[in-house]
C-alpha cells in the first residue's frame, strides 16, 4: 500500500484528462469547464444575450439591407449556439447533482 510507486492519483496528461468521472458526450468537455458547469453556463448565456443585442443593432443600424441581414443571421446563429451550449451544461449539472 505504501510502496514508492503505489500512488493512486492520476499521472500525466492522460490521467489528468480522465480525472473527473464522466461518460459519453460529457467527455468532450474539458475538465476545468466540467468542474464549473453552472458558472460556464452563465457565461454562455451572457455571451448569447450580448450576441442577440449585437444582431439587433446590426440589423437596425444597417437599415435592413441585405448585408445587414446576413450579419444579423451570423450573430444570431452564434447566439443560438451559446444558448444551446448553456442548456447542455445545465442539463449535465442537473443530472450530476441528482446522482450524488
Amino acid at each position: 500500500m505504501n510502496a514508492p510507486n503505489d500512488n493512486p492519483a492520476p499521472r500525466g496528461l492522460r490521467g489528468w484528462w480522465a480525472s473527473p468521472p464522466r461518460s459519453g458526450m460529457q467527455r468532450i468537455i474539458i475538465p476545468p469547464v466540467y468542474r464549473h458547469l453552472r458558472g460556464f453556463a452563465r457565461v454562455a448565456i451572457a455571451a448569447g444575450t450580448v450576441l442577440v443585442g449585437l444582431g439587433a443593432v446590426t440589423l437596425v443600424g444597417g437599415s435592413f439591407t441585405t448585408q445587414a441581414v446576413w450579419w444579423t443571421a451570423f450573430w444570431l446563429v452564434l447566439a443560438a449556439l451559446n444558448f444551446a451550449t448553456a442548456y447542455w451544461y445545465l442539463a449535465i449539472a442537473r443530472s450530476a447533482s441528482a446522482r450524488t
